[in-house]
């Protein structure tokens, strides 16, 4: 392949590709997150490495990895994605703020119960703006997010999340989300109050799949305490978990966040006396360089503090 040129250009959507590859690992995950083919995703990356003057990817086996060029363009990828940020977030703050619409993807236990209080506060403080939401998780969450097609993430710590140190994105700390565990109204342990979640090793366990966050964490909580649930039952929707602890189809861990779905359903909510209770970690992120937008810095500090309140209000109510 040809030197670089003094003079090279490189189309910054052709980077978004080389920097979804990254994320995804094959050409087919990386397609279907784009919603391209396979073949058009090979066509992006072998433009983009002609542009670069570099090669971009090698073989491995039936697929492709990343060169070490590759890697030096993405480092590179991320200081520019950020400069653009910036530059968006300084356009707006020039313009007061003044933002059409804002669209916030979120998983659906913040959509249950951290979303409608910041809505209603952020209608009072941004009036002029539209706040649309979606429900989304990682890794696809990521993947609008650096699409454009959401503006502000809100999500849980897992391993499809972006590493802390993930520099494409500015990361706010939102609460910690204790669990609890739900049982069936006239289970065994109903009256306990406080149990040890080993205590509830033999039991049938009602668990989100292994891609969602749901069912990743429910997973590792109970490795750590040192067994693997027997999983009857992959749900992901918190209602319907609900219904089914209800009905004595198993037991479950419920986060805290969700408690308004299970208000009115005929079930007993367990604290753990376990040393560490169990417990997710909720964030916000933005694309890095996209903080400084006045908008987004607000919806970030209403996040923060009903985040915040909710986490105490939960505390208090055990």
């Amino acid at each position: 392949m040809d030197q670089v040129s003094e003079s090279f250009t490189i189309d910054l959507r052709r980077l978004t590709v080389l920097r979804e590859l990254q994320r995804r690992g094959t050409l087919a995950r990386t397609a279907r997150a784009l919603h391209l083919t396979p073949s058009a995703v090979s066509q992006q990356i072998a433009a983009l490495a002609r542009e670069a003057g570099v090669p971009l990817t090698e073989k491995d086996g039936r697929g492709v990895r990343l060169t070490g060029q590759a890697r030096v363009l993405l480092a590179h990828a991320e200081v520019i994605a950020a400069q653009l940020e910036r530059a968006r977030a300084d356009l707006a703050g020039y313009g007061e703020g003044g933002r059409g619409s804002v669209t916030i993807g979120c998983l659906s236990s913040g959509i249950l119960g951290l979303l409608p209080g910041v809505l209603g506060a952020l209608a009072e403080r941004l009036p002029r703006v539209r706040v649309d939401v979606v429900e989304s998780e990682p890794p696809d969450l990521f993947t609008a997010l650096d699409a454009g097609q959401v503006d502000v993430a809100v999500a849980v710590h897992f391993a499809a999340a972006p590493a802390h140190t993930d520099g494409r994105y500015r990361r706010t700390e939102l609460f910690t989300d204790v669990m609890d565990i739900a049982v069936p109204a006239g289970h065994r342990l109903a009256g306990r109050g406080r149990v040890a979640l080993r205590e509830l090793a033999s039991e049938a366990w009602i668990v989100g799949d292994t891609r969602s966050c749901v069912g990743a964490v429910a997973r590792s909580v109970c490795a750590a305490a040192g067994f693997t649930p027997d999983i009857r039952h992959a749900v992901n929707d918190w209602g319907a978990l609900a219904a089914l602890v209800e009905a004595g189809q198993g037991v479950a861990l419920v986060p805290r966040l969700v408690r308004p779905a299970y208000a009115h359903r005929d079930l007993t909510l367990l604290t753990t006396r376990d040393p560490a209770p169990p417990s997710r970690h909720v964030f916000a992120a933005v694309r890095t360089g996209a903080e400084g937008d006045p908008v987004l810095a607000t919806i970030l500090d209403q996040l923060r503090l009903s985040g915040r309140e909710l986490a105490g209000l939960s505390d208090r109510a055990v």
